[in-house]
């Protein structure tokens, strides 16, 4: 009898133990996950651009959009909004790796194929559109093409059932010549060099 109730006492205290021990790693991890959502300083402050740079980063962007719209409207294509994001890229910050032509051309087109694909092989359904911008976005990522609007090419093929001309155009000629437009402009700034690299 008494050998049972040191057992159940030893089990007792062995427990509390255990749970004490879970409750300091679950007391911890919260602790660690939760500080993560605080986040830290904040850094210098982007420079203000020049007069220079404001007028060429307005030119490229303007002209950009309207080599794009021109080209749809004479093709009789949408205008996807996600090469006004592009712009900003390309136009505003021209020495960001998102907005070298690699991640430009080749996230552009790989999330219309994945958006085109997505919608061929599903349909549009209420879960689609996620999971091809998902699904855009871990290719860009593993094939190192990180675009950050072409998470927007990816759904908006989605949405709309696009065909897989879509790929080819509006999205590849878009972005092509989104570039073209910033080779030419963006290289009229002395402080200014485009690309930083081409693949």
């Amino acid at each position: 009898m008494q050998e049972s109730r040191k057992t159940e006492t030893n089990l007792d205290s062995l427990n509390k133990e255990y749970l004490k021990s879970f409750l300091r790693i679950i007391q911890f991890l919260q602790i660690n996950y939760l500080s993560k959502m605080k986040g830290e300083k904040k850094g210098p402050p982007l420079p203000y651009p020049s007069l220079l740079e404001s007028i060429l980063t307005w030119l490229g962007s303007f002209l950009g959009i309207i080599f794009i719209t021109l080209f749809a409207n004479t093709l009789e294509l949408p205008v996807v909004a996600s090469f006004g994001a592009s712009a900003v890229l390309i136009y505003g910050v021209p020495d960001a790796p998102l907005s070298q032509p690699r991640n430009v051309v080749l996230g552009h087109t790989l999330s219309a194929a994945v958006g085109v694909a997505t919608v061929m092989v599903f349909g549009l359904t209420w879960w689609t559109p996620a999971l091809g911008t998902a699904l855009a976005l871990v290719v860009m990522l593993l094939t190192k093409t990180t675009h950050p609007p072409g998470g927007a090419t990816a759904l908006f093929a989605v949405l709309s059932q696009a065909e897989p001309t879509y790929i080819f155009t509006p999205i590849m000629v878009g972005a092509i010549i989104l570039v073209i437009i910033g080779v030419i402009v963006n290289n009229l700034s002395p402080k200014r060099r485009y690309p930083k690299y081409w693949y």
